[in-house]
């Protein structure tokens, strides 16, 4: 907050600071308690983008008579000859951005601006030392804004503290092969970490909430090909009316697979994967890309595991 109040103090621009503490708390940090607590690895800064920050700068940056809103997010905006927008990477890679942006609707990205979508970070740390800002050192951020410097795990614990009790580490036949310190400490797909060993890798493959149980597997146990999405956004603002080729991303700046989408009903689609990444989390995005265009994306709900359909 200091560094933005130096910052503007210094280009002799007004700061208006706003308050939204309240609907923060509702809307991204309730979720991302609550989305550990049902075994779901949550983004919390896809739910703030969603429901916080544009729709409040946006309505405040309209109510003071500003022409554009500009941010400092890095990815860029284009504006076709028939006056549609389009959303794509930024030009440095290493720290592109709109993988939490593929929900920015059309009236948004028409009032919005990414100058620093076309720059890398490196030129901008150059620009703010030659115009004397005070942040022009400032280390970027790392992690979960509101977790601090303490372990996501501490600060959903604190919230739910039924998540940290230990419980039995079983296979899927329900062999017990350990005990596990928590559920919370574990993510679909992960394999670092897990506390036992086998002839095999084993693998998160379900946390069973009811019985406090980590599943554990191999990876041909993991066996998806398809993945179902809900709360689907697409940047042009309209529904596909058939199936269309892409690439996924599953992670933030993840591997991208060529895939192939299927547009479902009450705003779901299945993904079905030529390329099968080694694992998927539910409560992750999945965004789809052409190239460096971001065409939508979405909420994982579930891995399926389907006959191939997609050769790309």
């Amino acid at each position: 907050m200091e560094n933005a109040r130096a910052t503007c103090q210094g280009m002799d621009v007004p700061f208006y600071p706003l308050n939204v503490q309240k609907e923060f708390e509702r809307v991204v940090i309730n979720y991302f308690v609550d989305e550990y607590a049902q075994g779901r690895t949550p983004n919390p800064c896809l739910e703030c983008n969603r429901y916080v920050k544009f729709r409040h700068l946006i309505a405040k940056a309209r109510f003071l008579g500003a022409d554009f809103l500009a941010t400092g997010h890095y990815a860029r905006i284009e504006r076709d000859e028939h006056g549609v927008f389009h959303l794509h990477q930024a030009a440095d890679d290493t720290k592109d951005q709109s993988y939490v942006l593929y929900m920015l609707t059309q009236e948004q990205l028409g009032y919005l601006l990414f100058p620093l979508g076309r720059l890398r970070k490196t030129e901008v740390r150059e620009l703010a030392h030659a115009f004397g800002l005070p942040v022009a050192g400032v280390p970027d951020s790392q992690g979960t804004c509101f977790v601090g410097k303490g372990a996501y795990t501490d600060f959903v614990s604190k919230r739910r503290p039924g998540l940290t009790v230990p419980g039995r580490i079983v296979d899927s036949r329900g062999t017990v092969l350990g005990e596990h310190q928590g559920l919370l400490q574990y993510t679909i797909g992960q394999r670092r970490g897990i506390g036992v060993a086998g002839p095999e890798p084993f693998y998160v493959l379900r946390l069973d909430l009811e019985r406090n149980q980590l599943v554990v597997g191999t990876r041909d146990e993991m066996g998806f090909t398809a993945l179902i999405a809900h709360q689907v956004d697409f940047v042009s603002g309209v529904w596909p009316a058939q199936r269309f080729e892409c690439e996924v991303a599953v992670r933030y700046r993840g591997t991208r697979y060529h895939s192939e989408i299927e547009p479902l009903n009450d705003g779901k689609v299945r993904v079905h994967f030529a390329d099968v990444p080694s694992a998927v989390a539910p409560g992750q995005a999945v965004v789809f890309y052409r190239g460096d265009e971001v065409l939508g994306g979405g909420t994982i709900s579930v891995a399926e595991n389907l006959p191939p359909v997609v050769t790309i």
